[in-house]
Parts: structure tokens; C-alpha cells; sequence
């Protein structure tokens, strides 16, 4: 069992109603609130998923599981920070180079705007350095991506999609050049090492030109993986359109407009729900799920719900997965941000 099991949930204005094998109903911010049968198959989901990840970074041959729907469908690990992008965001991105937190925040809103190993790689290779805030020259930037945006290679990833600001440009590459630009010579970096709280912090974020709520907080998330931010991931959290789909699914419409003390219910009653389905779940090297996991689990819950729970509604009325799995050749990654004092696998 990844932590002892709760008698009592900590999350203020939270209950646990009926403590046995079915949860009969929660209260939450003063809601009650009556799971749908997607609420358990979110804990056996996450359950499924982190052992497939155990397993393939233990090297474990495939496949990893029985369950049809995690083998033949694509799904994000239980934990953000263990996903391939954000590993490498961690390690090539956040603590690789100059620790000067206007670098730090530089670099990782430059990778972010993008969200793509291999445009991030491009730009390295065109630079033939790190990118650089003290170096920054914006047309160098703009003629590198605009070239390979001529050839046909793909710049953007399609996950985290952003509308361009509008900025006077034609190309939606130059205003995110123009935006992280004019972020930077307005000292964003210094309004977020001067806000008092993650809610503060996410503030100045979603006060950016383009950038919405969900944005704000994924951005603020990467930005408090460095040693400039040390935000507790427990303090606060957004929930984005997928969370809120996950959401409905699991509680229905009672728990519109409190998904946010929803998701800290899930994070601080983790372990009692574990142990009354009867599941493992081994963490991440001792760290039990955090808010920001618990958002995405819902997100992926979700997707899961289509095919696992096809009858039961969400908001936004997809039903299908659209990423089929495909395994990939290279090892997993472990690294993560040292001030998290992760022990070893």
C-alpha cells in the first residue's frame, strides 16, 4: 500500500459517507454527491496504469497488462511528471543549462509554446546552443521555424493547442515568438518569484495575452518543476475541459463548479479508496498521487469511460479514443526535479 490508509479525509468540507466496499455517497463542499460505477473504475484505472509503468521501468518485456482498452488505446501516465514530453522538459529543458531563473522560465515557456521534442531539438541544432534569454534574437528564432514550417514539418504539438495573441504577425510561430518576448521584457519571472501563493503565481500566468486558465496552470506546473518556484503541488489546481468531462462522468451533474475541491477530495482520500477496491498502487517512488495527477487522471478516466462505460455522459459527447498505443523502442526515464528527494527506483 503506497500510504497508510485514512480513516478520515483531510480535505475541508469533505465526508466519507459509507466507508465499505461500494461508496454510496460523498460530500463536498457542502454537495452530496453519488458516484456513478466510472468513480471506482478511476481508482482501478490508475491502479492498471501505474503498474504498467512499474513494469516498463523495470524492464519488463510487454504487454504489460490484460485490460483491452489500456492495450490497445494510448493513455498519459498516473503521474505528469513521469510522461515523455515532460521528462524531457525536466531534464533537457528546465535543468539542462543556465539556473538563472530568467533563463529557466525563458527556456520553458519557449519549449511549452510548441509542446514538441523534436521543434525544441531544431531549434538547438539551428542555434548550435542552448536557447538563450540574454541571447535571444527574435528574427534568428522566427526564420529557423518559418523554414521548417516551409519544408512541411510539423512545429506544433497537438496537445495543449493555443490560440496565437494577436500580435501583427502572420504566422502563428512569430506571436508566440512576439508574446514570450514582450512576457520576458515585462519580468515575468520576477512576478512569479514575488507571488505569495501557487494561486497567486497562476494569476500572473493567466493575466498573459492568449494564455487561458488551463494553459496557465500546465504552465505553472513545468515552471514549478525548477528550484526558482517551490510551490507545494498540494496547494491548489485548475481543472481543464478533459478533467471536467472525467468529472461528470464519475459524480454527474452535482458536481459542477466544485471540481476543484472534487479533485482534493481524490488526492487526500487516495490510500482508503485503494485499499476498499482492494488495489495496489506503488506511487511514484514513494510519492503519492498529487493534485495536478489526480486532474489528469481525470482526464484519461474519461477517455477510458467511452469505451469501458459507453452509456454513462460527459460533457463534451466523444465517444471514442482517437491515439492507439504503439509502444516505443527507447527506456523509460526517471528524472525528476531533486527537490522532490524521489528515493531511488
Amino acid at each position: 500500500m503506497l500510504v497508510d490508509a485514512l480513516e478520515q479525509p483531510r480535505v475541508k468540507g469533505a465526508q466519507l459517507l459509507k466507508p465499505a466496499s461500494e461508496c454510496a455517497e460523498i460530500v463536498v463542499a457542502g454537495r452530496h454527491l453519488r458516484p456513478t460505477e466510472v468513480f471506482d473504475t478511476y481508482w482501478t484505472f490508475a491502479s492498471r496504469r501505474q503498474r504498467i509503468y512499474s513494469a516498463r521501468i523495470n524492464g519488463v518485456s510487454g504487454p504489460w497488462t490484460d485490460d483491452p482498452i489500456l492495450r490497445e488505446h494510448r493513455f498519459t501516465n498516473c503521474y505528469r511528471a513521469a510522461d515523455r514530453v515532460s521528462q524531457y522538459l525536466i531534464s533537457n529543458v528546465i535543468y539542462s543549462g543556465s539556473q538563472a531563473f530568467d533563463e529557466v522560465v525563458f527556456r520553458t515557456l519557449l519549449f511549452k509554446l510548441f509542446n514538441k521534442i523534436e521543434t525544441w531539438e531544431l531549434l538547438l541544432d539551428g542555434l548550435g546552443e542552448t536557447p538563450s534569454w540574454h541571447g535571444f534574437d527574435l528574427d534568428t528564432y522566427d526564420d529557423l521555424l518559418s523554414r521548417s514550417f516551409e519544408a512541411g514539418i510539423r512545429i506544433y504539438s497537438a496537445a495543449y493547442v493555443m490560440a496565437p495573441p494577436r500580435l501583427g504577425a502572420e504566422r502563428k510561430h512569430t506571436n508566440h515568438l512576439r508574446l514570450l518576448r514582450d512576457i520576458m521584457v515585462e519580468d515575468l519571472p520576477g512576478a512569479l518569484t514575488a507571488s505569495a501563493s501557487m494561486k497567486d503565481a497562476f494569476a500572473v500566468l493567466r493575466a498573459q495575452p492568449g494564455i487561458g486558465d488551463f494553459l496557465a496552470f500546465q504552465y505553472l506546473i513545468d515552471l514549478n518543476y525548477s528550484a526558482g518556484l517551490d510551490f507545494d503541488e498540494m496547494d491548489y489546481v485548475v481543472a481543464g475541459p478533459g478533467a471536467k468531462d472525467g468529472i461528470r462522468k464519475c459524480f454527474g451533474r452535482a458536481a459542477a463548479g466544485i471540481e476543484a475541491e472534487v479533485i482534493a477530495y481524490m488526492a487526500e482520500t487516495q490510500a482508503h479508496h485503494f485499499e476498499r477496491l482492494g488495489l495496489s498502487f506503488d506511487g511514484l517512488h514513494g510519492r503519492p498521487l498529487q493534485l495536478i495527477d489526480c486532474q489528469n487522471l481525470f482526464c484519461e478516466v474519461d477517455k477510458y469511460a467511452r469505451v469501458a462505460h459507453p452509456t454513462v455522459p460527459g460533457l463534451s459527447g466523444r465517444t471514442r479514443i482517437k491515439q492507439r498505443f504503439t509502444p516505443r523502442t527507447e527506456p523509460l526515464t526517471t528524472w525528476f526535479p531533486p527537490k522532490w528527494g524521489l528515493r531511488a527506483p
